[in-house]
């Protein structure tokens, strides 16, 4: 699954790569965006496509159960998000995708898991193919709008540290997307030579440290024995 992404990008990198219909806005980097925080999502509106800022777990507008007994439905797998009645709706008339600049996965390692950061090869901006829904609190008489985002099997790549990764859209893929003339045969695997990625700080796993650049940033990991035959080497 993917529960943690970064979003780091320009207004004008927005605007270039999606042709946004809308006023420039000022953007908040973020390098830890956790489940339930605020999200820069990209819909289709009446004059072109918008961002839109949603929470990240969608919530089916027929839900009325308290939200703390809402299950994980920040990720939609591919595989059935087309028939889950959490994501079905969604799927047929509400996408959208999420931009991001890179996201988290974790490496299970003999001494702990060790968080790896994901990030394009070539530096641009992952597309993430998405859904987004209005729910409605009634008892704070307020609309809350969501969204989810589609994971599918790991390519070979993200494969030796994940069996999961999200559906990256390339811009055909994404309009197609956005307006129903394609669906499930978009939902696959990225190629392999499409993202990079390196160890990072364990930090990572904590929440409320979103504004720290330094998360991203690589460090040295050795298992236990390979740091005790590189200490003997020293």
């Amino acid at each position: 699954m993917c529960g943690r992404f970064t979003q780091k990008y320009t207004w004008e990198e927005l605007h270039r790569l999606y042709r946004l219909a809308q006023p420039a806005r000022n953007l908040r980097p973020r390098y830890n965006t956790c489940p339930t925080d605020p999200v820069d999502v990209v819909i289709r509106g009446d004059g072109g496509l918008l961002v839109v800022p949603m929470r990240w777990q969608l919530i089916p507008p027929w839900w009325k159960k308290p939200l703390k007994e809402l299950p994980a439905t920040f990720n939609a797998r591919a595989e059935s998000v087309a028939e889950k009645p959490m994501f079905r709706d969604a799927f047929r008339r509400t996408r959208c995708i999420i931009p991001a600049s890179g996201y988290y996965e974790w490496q299970t390692r003999p001494d702990g898991k060790q968080p790896h950061y994901i990030t394009p090869a070539d530096g641009s901006i992952l597309t993430i193919a998405g859904l987004w829904s209005d729910w409605r609190d009634r008892v704070n008489e307020e609309t809350l709008t969501t969204c989810a985002m589609i994971i599918t099997e790991a390519n070979s790549f993200i494969g030796a540290i994940h069996d999961r990764m999200p559906v990256l859209l390339d811009r055909e893929s994404a309009d197609a997307w956005l307006s129903g003339d394609a669906g499930l045969e978009l939902l696959k695997p990225a190629p392999d030579d499409a993202l990079r990625m390196w160890p990072v700080s364990r930090r990572v796993s904590k929440p409320g440290n979103g504004d720290d650049p330094s998360l991203i940033e690589p460090v040295s990991v050795h298992s236990a024995a390979e740091a005790a035959t590189l200490f003997r080497l020293n």
